[in-house]
């Protein structure tokens, strides 16, 4: 080969380089991913995401891409999220943190696939059309919180067996949740013969104002409904319990960790890994319809005897004895 026509052809291959980054680069696949809070507080949850993407082979940078959407607890933008999503041609949607994030999702989408992760029976949602066979673009997880309502309840009344008047906090914008709260609460309050009050913050300075109500109206206890945001405001919603002094219960161990007295509920790490297992399944071509619905069945006691103390509570050894872990 003569050397005029080796540098042309070393020339044309290194311009054709960049084309073929391109098309390497567009053809990796993209995952949406779809929350209702922010990007504060989800490290570890995002962690547990991508291990199980991993397990399925997919890594964030190397073979797949991940756009986030934040909603930052206004639910009214999910629908607008969703479309973008949706607009953008990713190859899956993940939509942890509540009914109202799939359900938008469903309305913008019959064809992109989708995986929940929501705190009741997604049939009741109208998310799928069974547990085992959900007939359509959509599957996930299901954290059972509703059902777990009334055992909180109990819990809480064993460790401050001197509760009457019970608040429940609740947040208005994530109104699934905050509903079915109120209405499982209420019902499993009634043999017990305990007094629930609703109570409603849907920001940080609603929070603010809500707790400032309590130091006036001095409720024995209080059950915080397993919403997102709260989970995001965990160590405000803490700090403000113990400077007041109220004894309170939570969904997830991720706030007893931080302070708060009692959590019971479902694994959230658990649950986001398995998130991530099913988007990397249906990334190597499995449909939604043919992954049933997962209901979650590790679920966790978590008790701070710190903070226990800190409020002059005496754990009875019932409680010490069937907890997943108690934080000295």
């Amino acid at each position: 080969m003569r050397r005029r026509e080796f540098i042309a052809l070393v020339g044309g291959s290194a311009a054709a380089w960049p084309l073929v980054a391109r098309a390497q680069q567009a053809a990796m696949p993209v995952i949406g991913f779809l929350n209702s809070t922010s990007l504060e507080g989800m490290a570890g949850r995002l962690g547990e995401f991508r291990q199980g993407l991993k397990e399925n082979g997919f890594v964030e940078g190397e073979n797949i891409a991940i756009e986030y959407r934040w909603a930052e607890n206004q639910i009214d933008r999910l629908p607008a999220l969703a479309t973008e999503l949706v607009q953008r041609r990713v190859a899956v949607i993940v939509a942890p943190g509540g009914a109202a994030l799939p359900l938008s999702v469903k309305a913008a989408t019959t064809a992109i696939p989708c995986v929940f992760l929501v705190n009741e029976d997604p049939v009741k949602l109208g998310l799928v059309a069974s547990l085992a066979r959900p007939d359509g673009n959509l599957t996930g997880v299901n954290l059972v919180n509703a059902e777990l309502v009334a055992k909180r309840l109990e819990l809480l009344r064993q460790l401050v067996p001197a509760a009457k008047r019970i608040v429940v906090l609740i947040n208005p914008r994530n109104a699934a949740i905050a509903d079915t709260t109120v209405k499982e609460i209420i019902a499993a309050a009634r043999p017990l013969g305990l007094q629930i009050q609703p109570a409603e913050a849907a920001t940080s300075s609603e929070i603010d104002a809500a707790f400032a109500n309590f130091q006036r109206d001095h409720p024995d206890a209080l059950f915080i409904s397993a919403d997102p945001y709260f989970n995001a405001r965990r160590i405000q919603i803490v700090q403000h319990a113990a400077h007041g002094s109220i004894p309170a219960t939570f969904s997830n161990r991720e706030i007893a960790e931080v302070g708060g007295l009692m959590s019971y509920g479902a694994s959230i790490p658990d649950a986001y890994h398995l998130l991530g297992v099913y988007t990397g399944r249906i990334l190597k071509g499995a449909k939604p319809s043919d992954l049933p619905v997962a209901q979650a069945s590790k679920f966790e006691l978590v008790i701070n005897h710190q903070t226990a103390k800190m409020l002059g509570l005496t754990v009875p050894p019932s409680l010490l004895s069937i907890a997943d872990e108690v934080i000295e």
